[in-house]
């Protein structure tokens, strides 16, 4: 086993992707379910490609770019064995010079997710975890995943959060059981209320609660929020006038790859309001500094 170490030469860089799934390993297993991994094809309208670890890493070499990669773990939610978080730290690892992993560990298993995240961080040296509440199907704000958070915030690393509304399940019958309303970010307001050092993404333009984001953001300042998930061309406006100004130092570059392309948001964010002085912190600077990288 290989304990991951950052090797990221920031002056070789030009951005860090906070933002991309690993959907199958090396093993050919796929992070869904087959129902939902063809629901989520017919809802995007492709067939998506879904490269493993150490072909993202090259895509994102030939980038000059560096990329956080993670799984989700549902599994009590979703009675599908995840991804192994350990196997994206040792992937990482063999390719430190692009990758950060961050874990993912199932809230709903209790004291046995407390105890693999402390050993995703201290043996595998994740540097962050990834929760999507509404298809892991938990209410983030509940005091019974406190002591989960109190792990987190003692080792130091990130919790990064689904919020908004999720392809994933839509068009299926009730939408395979799956509450949007998990997902929105003011219940990680609790969160960053009782958790003041553990450092929050609220992933994606939080669609249709954007305005209680940018409220959770500006209120507390242990909250960052990443730009994943959809074209910059769509991003609401209140969002691109919070990164140009009041929230510039906190808001990340993400893509959400492989659904969305890194080639694609940079393409389209010349079509936004976002200014060319902003870049630069939101491509790459607020990132280092959040990861620790600086």
């Amino acid at each position: 086993m290989t304990r991951y170490e950052p090797a990221i030469d920031l002056s070789s860089i030009r951005a860090i992707d906070v933002h991309v799934h690993v959907e199958v390993d090396d093993h050919g297993h796929s992070s869904l379910p087959p129902d939902l991994a063809d629901a989520a094809s017919a809802y995007f309208s492709a067939d998506l490609e879904r490269p493993d670890l150490d072909a993202i890493a090259a895509y994102y070499r030939e980038r000059d770019m560096a990329a956080v990669v993670f799984t989700v773990d549902a599994t009590t939610a979703l009675q599908h064995p995840p991804l192994s978080s350990e196997e994206i730290a040792e992937g990482a690892a063999r390719n430190n010079d692009v990758l950060i992993p961050f874990g993912s560990v199932d809230p709903r298993q209790g004291a046995a997710a407390v105890d693999r995240a402390r050993r995703l961080i201290e043996d595998h040296g994740v540097r962050g975890f990834k929760f999507h509440p509404t298809v892991q199907g938990f209410d983030p704000s509940e005091p019974a995943w406190f002591p989960l958070y109190a792990a987190l915030q003692d080792a130091g690393v990130v919790a990064l959060f689904h919020t908004g509304q999720t392809g994933i399940g839509a068009g299926m019958p009730g939408g395979r059981g799956f509450r949007l309303a998990l997902s929105n970010p003011m219940l990680l307001d609790t969160v960053a209320a009782e958790f003041p050092e553990l450092q929050i993404i609220m992933a994606h333009p939080s669609v249709p609660w954007q305005d209680e984001a940018i409220s959770v953001a500006t209120h507390k300042h242990n909250t960052w929020i990443d730009l994943s998930g959809w074209s910059p061309k769509y991003f609401p406006p209140q969002l691109v006038r919070a990164a140009n100004s009041f929230l510039k130092s906190r808001i990340l570059f993400g893509s959400d790859f492989p659904l969305l392309t890194p080639d694609r948001w940079l393409r389209d964010v010349e079509q936004t309001d976002l200014k060319p002085e902003v870049m630069p912190g939101i491509l790459l600077d607020n990132a280092a500094r959040l990861l620790a990288l600086t």
